[in-house]
C-alpha cells in the first residue's frame, strides 16, 4: 500500500467542502473549521474521548457534539468483577453549541447541567480532566481530577474521505501513552491513577449513515521505564491513501501498513472472547490478544443503531520499529473493538 504522508499545513477542506488532502501525519497539520463544512449540518460529528486504565480498572470520559445529539459521559470498568457503570447527560440538537475546539493542541471544553459537571482543560502543555456526577450510580457520587502530562510529540493523525459522498470526511487524531496523575473518588472508594497511561481519541467530521470500524489501542510501560503503544484500525471510508496503523515508542511514531485483527470465527460467528491474532502485511507486527472483558453494546433506537464489542484484555507479541528495532511485549493492557453504527 502506498501511504501518503501529509507534510504541509493548510486548510482541511477546500472551498467546495471536500477534503483537500487525504493521508496521514504525526501531528495535527490540517486546519479544521466547522464553518468550512458544506454538508448537511445534522451530519457533523465532533468528539473528545479519553480512556485510561490498567488490568484492574478503567475510566473513560467523553464530550461529543454530534449535531442532532450531544453527550457528556463517564464510564467506570471493573475488569476483575466483569462489571461496568455508565452515566451521561444527553443533549438534544446541540448543533455546535457545545463549542468543541477546532484543534486538540489547546482549548477547553465545558459542559454542565444538573447531572454532570465535566471539563476538559487544555493549556497546550497538560490536559486536566474534571468530572463531577453527584448521582453517578444511584446515590453514589463520582468525582475525578486527572492531569495528563508528558504528552508525546508525535501521534496518529489521518484524514479520510468517503467515496460515496465527497462532502463527507473523518479527521482523527489518537494520542497514546499520555502519563497520568490524579484520582477518582467513586462512592467511598478512592482510586489512585498514577500508574496508568491515557489515550485521546479526537474526532471531527461528516460521516455517512452506516459504518463499521475496527479499532485497537494500547499504551504501556516496558521495564517500568519506556513507553510503548499502538493505534490500529480500518473498516470505514476510503483508506487508499493511508492506514491509521502506528506504533509509538517513547513519543515517536512508527508507521505500519495494513493490519488484520484476526478475530476468531467458529461456524461463521465471530468469537470475541477467544484469542485474536493480529498480523501486519509488512511483517512488522505479530501479536496475540487475550480478551478479559467485553464491553458489549446492542442499541436499537429507531434511526440509531449500535452493535459494538469493545473488548479489553492483554496483548503479547513483537513489533518492529522504523529503524528495525524489535520490541517484545507481554501482557500489556489495552482494547480492541468492532463497532457497527447507524447514526
Amino acid at each position: 500500500m502506498n501511504q501518503h504522508r501529509i507534510t504541509q499545513r493548510h486548510r482541511l477542506l477546500d472551498k467546495k467542502g471536500h477534503l483537500a488532502q487525504a493521508g496521514y501525519a504525526t501531528s495535527l497539520l490540517l486546519e479544521y473549521d466547522r464553518k468550512d463544512i458544506k454538508a448537511n449540518k445534522l451530519r457533523i460529528k465532533e468528539w473528545d474521548y479519553y480512556y485510561l486504565g490498567n488490568e484492574k480498572i478503567g475510566f473513560s470520559f467523553t464530550i461529543a457534539d454530534n449535531s442532532y445529539m450531544g453527550l457528556a459521559s463517564c464510564q467506570f470498568f471493573d475488569y476483575e468483577k466483569g462489571q461496568k457503570k455508565t452515566n451521561f447527560a444527553f443533549v438534544p440538537f446541540p448543533m455546535g453549541r457545545m463549542k468543541m475546539p477546532s484543534t486538540s493542541e489547546y482549548g477547553d471544553i465545558v459542559y454542565k447541567d444538573k447531572k454532570v459537571d465535566m471539563r476538559f482543560i487544555n493549556d497546550g502543555k497538560t490536559r486536566r480532566l474534571l468530572c463531577s456526577m453527584p448521582f453517578f450510580d444511584k446515590d453514589k457520587a463520582l468525582t475525578a481530577d486527572i492531569t495528563l502530562y508528558d504528552i508525546p510529540y508525535q501521534s496518529m493523525v489521518i484524514a479520510t474521505p468517503f467515496k460515496e459522498d465527497k462532502k463527507a470526511f473523518y479527521y482523527n487524531q489518537k494520542i497514546n501513552c499520555m502519563k497520568v496523575s490524579g484520582q477518582v473518588i467513586y462512592g467511598d472508594v478512592k482510586f489512585n491513577l498514577d500508574d496508568m497511561l491515557a489515550v485521546l481519541d479526537w474526532g471531527r467530521g461528516v460521516w455517512t449513515y452506516d459504518n463499521t470500524w475496527f479499532w485497537s489501542s494500547m499504551s504501556c510501560y516496558l521495564d517500568n521505564k519506556n513507553t510503548f503503544g499502538f493505534n490500529l484500525g480500518y473498516g470505514f471510508g476510503d483508506t487508499s491513501k493511508a492506514s491509521e496503523n502506528m506504533l509509538f515508542y517513547n513519543g515517536k511514531a512508527h508507521k505500519l501498513d495494513l493490519v488484520d485483527f484476526g478475530i476468531p470465527v467458529v461456524d461463521g460467528k465471530e468469537k470475541f472472547m477467544d484469542k485474536w491474532h493480529f498480523t501486519s502485511n509488512d511483517n512488522r507486527l505479530d501479536m496475540v490478544f487475550q480478551p478479559v472483558y467485553d464491553n458489549r453494546t446492542n442499541l436499537n433506537a429507531l434511526i440509531l443503531r449500535q452493535d459494538a464489542h469493545q473488548v479489553f484484555g492483554k496483548f503479547s507479541g513483537k513489533a518492529t520499529l522504523d529503524d528495525n528495532t524489535v520490541i517484545e511485549f507481554s501482557d500489556c493492557w489495552g482494547f480492541a473493538e468492532k463497532v457497527r453504527n447507524k447514526w
